[in-house]
C-alpha cells in the first residue's frame, strides 16, 4: 500500500459562502477577508426614488436578507494554483479528469433543513446557482440534505431560463415546496424519542430532479481535484462517542433489522443495543445509532497557509477530524469551519478536552475557529477565552476569502508544519 498523500490540488484562492447555518450574525467586527450580509445585498438593492428619503441611496428589501435554519450549507469556491503559467493537471476531481486552472470551481457541501432556507438564502446572496455542479453531503440526517430536491429545481428553472442567478425573492416567491410528514414524539421501554428527523430524499428523488448520484465510501476528490471528501473518520478519542441516545427507526426486513447496525455499549442510555416498540413488534424498531458512521469531512489546502477543514456537525468528534486531516495531509491546520456538536448539557464535558485540544495539543494551533450549527454557546465562550480573535463569530450571510501565499519548496517547509502532541 502506498504510503504517499492524496494528491489534493492546492488552491491559490477559496471563498466560502455561508447559505444555511443556526446563526444569524450581523453586526459583531469581523477579521479581514470576511464580509457581512449587509454588503453584500447593497449592490442589487434598489435605489429609492427621487421624493423618498434619501433619494438615489439603495434601499433594502428584508424580504431578500438570509433567513437562518437549524442546519449547515456553505458554497466552496476554489481556483486552483497554476505553476509558472502552467496549466496543473491532476487525476480525481469533478469527473474525475483534468482540472482547468482559469476556472472557478462550485462545490456546494450540505443543504439545509428544508425547501425553503438554501433556495431563499441563494437568491438573497445571488448566488450563481447554475455554476454549482456538485453538491457534497455530509451525513444522512435531513437537516443536512432537506433542502438538496428544493436546490437542484431551481438550479434546473434557472438553466432552463438562461440564468445564472436566480430572481430575488420580492421579485417571485420560489414555489418549489414539499411536504413533510411529522413524527410524534413517543417513548418505548423508559427511553425517550422526543422528535424524529423528517425522512432524507430518496435515491429516485434526487435522481428525478435532475441530481446524478455517486456514492463512495474512500476518501477522494472532486471540484478538480481540490476539495478533499474524507473516508470514514476513524473513531480514536476515547470521549468523544458520539450523539449520545442517538437511534434510528429500521423497518423489518432491511440490513440494520439483521445486524442491529450498532457497536456494543453505544447505547448509553440502555442496557441494550435495540429498543423494541412497545405494541409495534414485528413492524420496526429504534437501534442504537450514536456514531453516525457515515458522516464525512471536507478539506481544502490553501497554498502558503494550510488546511481549510468543513465538519457540518462533528457526529464523528471534531479531534477525530483533525486527527484524521493531519494523518492523512501532514499539514498545519488554517481554518476549522462548521458545528463542533457541543451544544447540549450531556456534551459538555467533552467541551474542556477539546479546547485543550485544540489550542494546546495540535501545533501549531489553528488560526482561525468558525464554530457553527451545533457548537453552542458555552463551547464558544471556551474556544474564545483560548484562542483569542481566532474565533470568528461566523453565520449565514458571511463571505470569507483565504488568498493563498506562494510556497517554494524546501524553503518554506520549517513554516508549514504540524504535530499532535499527546
Amino acid at each position: 500500500m502506498s504510503t504517499d498523500p492524496p494528491k489534493l490540488q492546492r488552491v491559490s484562492k477559496l471563498t466560502i459562502t455561508f447559505l444555511v447555518d443556526n446563526n444569524i450574525e450581523s453586526m459583531t467586527k469581523l477579521p479581514p477577508g470576511f464580509t457581512h450580509e449587509l454588503q453584500q445585498h447593497i449592490p442589487h438593492s434598489r435605489r429609492a426614488e427621487p421624493g423618498e428619503p434619501g433619494a438615489g441611496v439603495p434601499v433594502l428589501d428584508f424580504n431578500d436578507f438570509c433567513c437562518g435554519a437549524h442546519g449547515f450549507a456553505a458554497l466552496i469556491e476554489t481556483e486552483p494554483v497554476t505553476t509558472d503559467g502552467v496549466d496543473a493537471i491532476v487525476p480525481g476531481g469533478s469527473g474525475e479528469g483534468a482540472l482547468d486552472p482559469a476556472a472557478h470551481y462550485y462545490t456546494l457541501f450540505d443543504t439545509g433543513p428544508d425547501s425553503l432556507s438554501l433556495v431563499r438564502n441563494i437568491r438573497a446572496l445571488q448566488v450563481p446557482i447554475t455554476k454549482i455542479d456538485r453538491v457534497v453531503t455530509s451525513h444522512w440526517h435531513s437537516d443536512h440534505t432537506g433542502g438538496l430536491l428544493s436546490f437542484l429545481d431551481l438550479r434546473r428553472k434557472c438553466a432552463e431560463d438562461g440564468v445564472v442567478t436566480p430572481p430575488l425573492t420580492s421579485a417571485g416567491e420560489f414555489e418549489g415546496q414539499s411536504d413533510l410528514d411529522s413524527t410524534s414524539a413517543r417513548e418505548f421501554r423508559g427511553v425517550k424519542v422526543l422528535c424524529a428527523l423528517p425522512p432524507d430524499p430518496a435515491f429516485g428523488d434526487i435522481e428525478a430532479a435532475g441530481g446524478i448520484i455517486e456514492t463512495r465510501d474512500d476518501g477522494h476528490t472532486v471540484a478538480g481535484g481540490t476539495v478533499w471528501i474524507s473516508g470514514e473518520v476513524p473513531r480514536v478519542t476515547e470521549w468523544e462517542k458520539g450523539l449520545l441516545g442517538g437511534v434510528r427507526w429500521v423497518k423489518e426486513g432491511e440490513d440494520a433489522w439483521r445486524d442491529n447496525a450498532t457497536r456494543k455499549g453505544d447505547l448509553e442510555s440502555s442496557e441494550d443495543d435495540v429498543i423494541e416498540p412497545a405494541g409495534e413488534a414485528g413492524t420496526g424498531k429504534w437501534i442504537a445509532e450514536p456514531h453516525i458512521m457515515d458522516e464525512r469531512y471536507a478539506a481544502v489546502d490553501v497554498e502558503g497557509k494550510g488546511l481549510v477543514v468543513f465538519s457540518s456537525c462533528s457526529h464523528a468528534g471534531i479531534v477525530n477530524v483533525i486527527r484524521d486531516a493531519v494523518k492523512t495531509f501532514n499539514r498545519p491546520i488554517y481554518m476549522i469551519v462548521g458545528g463542533l456538536h457541543l451544544a447540549t448539557a450531556d456534551l459538555y464535558p467533552r467541551i474542556e478536552p477539546t479546547v485543550k485540544f485544540l489550542s494546546e495539543n495540535l501545533r501549531p494551533a489553528p488560526t482561525y475557529v468558525l464554530p457553527m450549527h451545533c457548537t453552542g454557546w458555552k463551547a464558544k465562550i471556551a474556544l474564545e477565552e483560548a484562542l483569542g480573535e481566532g474565533v470568528v463569530p461566523a453565520g449565514v450571510g458571511h463571505r470569507v476569502e483565504i488568498i493563498g501565499t506562494k510556497e517554494i519548496e524546501g524553503v518554506d517547509a520549517g513554516r508549514m508544519w504540524v504535530r499532535i502532541v499527546e
